[in-house]
């Protein structure tokens, strides 16, 4: 199950609105089959492994980190597939909350002889595949929150300078989290004083580039924009307030440029709750938030931080330094976002750590 689990890994950023999912076929103690979710989310992982395997795939058992599925959709049911090619049992660690499968799949594999177990690896697949079950189960995507800063948590100097605060080897992880994300979103702030692409620059990964995202309230963003002028080769959407401009939507889709409108929020900035489920809709699962110091805020305000991802350098700025997260309202300890710590590595002088918020 976790060479399984690390074949699922290879295809978080490129298959949503799908799952990524890993099948591994084991037949007399050898590996027959393997296979992980293709990019667009098909085909998926059990018929790659299937495919793989061949004949050799009767009799064998499926180690599968998510119940096969049980309906008809571009692809044939996966069940169906593992029954006929003759799998003669299947150990898969968690049920898909897809209401389409919930359990059918694994119903479907019993009624047909298959022998069953589940729930090994559950917790890493489940984290694994966190936005795809939040999105099914809260019709948002998961949101990691990503920020380097110094050791006093300064993006920036007073001036605005920022590149670069962590080193080459920092900076590669930044860019392989793009490829492991379906979408990374910035704001308007960040693209007029940095005008970023926001793509991987990773060798031999610039496919993995996300879906580009900015928030935008009043389409303030320069149609001379990198973001604008790639936006018909990689995907580019701005979330603005409604009812938008309609001679800059014009401009912007004109130019490849899709336009989301939502309304407004308490303070008159576009509607984040609104936005992430508009997303959602659309098919994504997880969301890389790279914004400066006032996205960070509205989003830790809104209480809408799954993860946080902090590169740190070896450095201090001083109080004169642009924050990592501008002021959003806390009075008391209580009300802070709390996060449990998932892990910490080295990349060259820098520190990069990860954390989940608390539930």
């Amino acid at each position: 199950m976790a060479a399984a689990l690390g074949l699922a890994r290879r295809g978080l950023g490129a298959v949503w609105p799908n799952p990524a999912v890993g099948c591994i076929l084991v037949r007399e103690g050898r590996v027959v089959g393997r296979g992980w979710t293709q990019p667009g989310g098909r085909p998926h992982a059990e018929s790659e492994a299937l495919g793989r395997a061949g004949a050799a795939a009767r009799g064998a058992t499926a180690y599968v980190t998510l119940e096969p599925c049980a309906h008809q959709g571009k692809t044939p049911p996966c069940t169906e597939a593992l029954i006929a090619a003759g799998v003669s049992r299947a150990v898969v660690a968690l049920e898909d909350p897809d209401p389409r499968v919930k359990g059918a799949g694994l119903r479907a594999l019993e009624a047909a002889g298959v022998a069953l177990s589940v729930g090994l690896g559950a917790a890493e697949a489940g984290e694994l595949n966190a936005g795809f079950i939040m999105r099914i189960n809260q019709r948002r995507p998961l949101v990691t929150l990503k920020t380097a800063t110094t050791l006093d948590s300064r993006i920036a100097t007073r001036s605005g300078a920022s590149q670069w605060i962590t080193g080459a080897p920092a900076r590669r992880q930044a860019h392989g989290l793009r490829a492991r994300h379906d979408a990374i979103l910035v704001g308007s702030g960040t693209l007029a004083a940095d005008d970023p692409e926001l793509t991987c620059r990773l060798p031999g990964l610039a496919a993995r580039s996300p879906l580009r995202l900015v928030l935008d309230s009043r389409l303030a963003t320069p149609l001379t924009a990198k973001l604008v002028a790639t936006a018909l080769t990689l995907p580019t959407w701005i979330i603005t307030l409604r009812p938008a401009d309609a001679k800059r939507r014009l401009a912007f889709t004109s130019a490849g440029v899709e336009i989301i409108e939502v309304a407004a929020d308490a303070v008159g900035k576009p509607n984040l709750s609104e936005a992430l489920a508009v997303l959602a809709e659309r098919g994504v699962t997880r969301l890389l938030v790279e914004g400066g110091s006032q996205v960070a805020a509205r989003f830790l305000q809104a209480g809408l931080v799954d993860r946080l991802v902090w590169f740190r350098s070896p450095a201090v700025i001083g109080g004169d330094g642009l924050p990592a997260a501008a002021a959003f309202g806390v009075e008391e300890l209580g009300q802070s976002p709390r996060f449990r710590r998932l892990g910490s590595a080295r990349c060259g002088d820098d520190t990069m750590e990860t954390f989940a918020i608390e539930s």
